[in-house]
């Protein structure tokens, strides 16, 4: 081989080493515990993934929940938090943790209603008339009934975290009636209930990962969404849309869920600890999601968008409408489950 093709075929292979490299450097890491470095440490991994950002409240929630966890058994636990679905959807990250490829997950309860049927009885709307109702019927009797029918799925429910009311937000008009909602092109979850009541108000309800809703409404393929604030202003949805409605249509918590499997292998005392600190992260949840709703309500303001607040009967107006959802779906989520669920409702608005 010449010198001039011997210098060629150099500058090739050190070319190839570099690109190489930088591939390599730009790849993201595989979200995996590893093991040789677990045992090295003497700690067992455990991963939680959600996919919200790491400034949502259910995020800040689980950095409590690890805090909790590292302060009251040092050294044995090794808390891996992932945000923006880094590890999948709540779908996906469900899953996984029912097969033990994943330790744990926080997703809303609606995607768990395919393993969950009664789990349903939250997406029904208008079901609870505020957050404080909402909490005592979650942390009470009635919804820890819920949480335990996930055991028989391979799942363990720790904890009912906010999530919050959903509000509708769209760029052609804004709504004060169902009348004004007629035609509007809305993203909703893939959850049938939620089809159903959009569909009986008139909307054109179209079922989208959330991943791709801020490009959608960008490019009008969408005129709206639904969600809680803290959602709609993180995710910078005011620079895509016009008007939000307080409608507080559905209240849906987000879970806390371990893997059962793994839980029964857990030492009874750090269950224990593992219990409390998931009521803890819950609360400290709660009082961020309140300071963020009614911080970030006046921040869409600012930011130019016309925030409509519902008097009660044009509220009723809403709740009127969507009636015919419970007929239809009461007997599908569990007659007992939803009975016992109103009740519960009942009970504690008459405190």
């Amino acid at each position: 081989m010449s010198k001039k093709w011997f210098v060629l075929a150099m500058v090739l292979v050190m070319a190839t080493t570099l690109l190489t490299g930088c591939l390599s450097s730009e790849k993201k890491p595989e979200a995996k515990p590893d093991p040789a470095k677990a045992a090295a440490t003497g700690k067992k991994v455990i991963r939680i993934s959600i996919g919200l950002n790491e400034v949502h409240p259910e995020y800040l929630g689980l950095k409590k929940f690890k805090e909790e966890i590292d302060k009251k058994l040092p050294g044995k636990y090794d808390i891996q938090l992932y945000a923006n679905a880094q590890l999948g959807d709540d779908v996906k990250t469900t899953e996984a943790v029912r097969m033990g490829n994943l330790e744990m997950t926080g997703p809303s309860s609606s995607p768990l209603t395919g393993i969950v049927k009664e789990l349903g009885v939250f997406d029904l709307p208008f079901l609870f008339p505020s957050t404080e109702i909402a909490y005592k019927v979650m942390d009470g009797p009635a919804g820890q009934q819920l949480l335990d029918k996930m055991e028989e799925k391979g799942l363990k429910g720790l904890a009912y975290w906010e999530n919050g009311f959903r509000h509708l937000t769209n760029s052609a008009r804004e709504v004060k009636s169902p009348e004004d909602v007629k035609g509007l092109k809305i993203r909703v979850m893939q959850n049938p209930i939620h089809l159903a009541t959009w569909k009986a108000l008139g909307a054109n309800p179209t079922p989208m990962p959330f991943s791709e809703l801020f490009t959608a409404m960008q490019q009008k393929t969408v005129d709206g969404q639904e969600n809680p604030i803290p959602t709609i202003y993180l995710s910078k949805y005011s620079e895509v849309q016009k008007f939000v409605t307080l409608t507080g249509h559905v209240y849906t918590p987000h879970i806390l869920i371990i893997g059962k499997k793994l839980w029964d292998s857990l030492p009874k005392e750090d269950q224990k600890v593992f219990q409390q600190a998931a009521y803890d992260a819950r609360d400290h949840v709660r009082k961020v999601s309140k300071e963020m709703n009614d911080s970030q309500t006046a921040k869409l303001k600012e930011a130019g968008m016309t925030v409509t607040v519902l008097t009660p009967a044009q509220l009723k107006a809403f709740q009127d409408v969507v009636k015919p959802v419970y007929d239809e779906y009461t007997e599908k989520i569990g007659k007992s489950t939803v009975d016992s669920i109103l009740a519960e409702v009942k009970k504690v608005s008459a405190k």
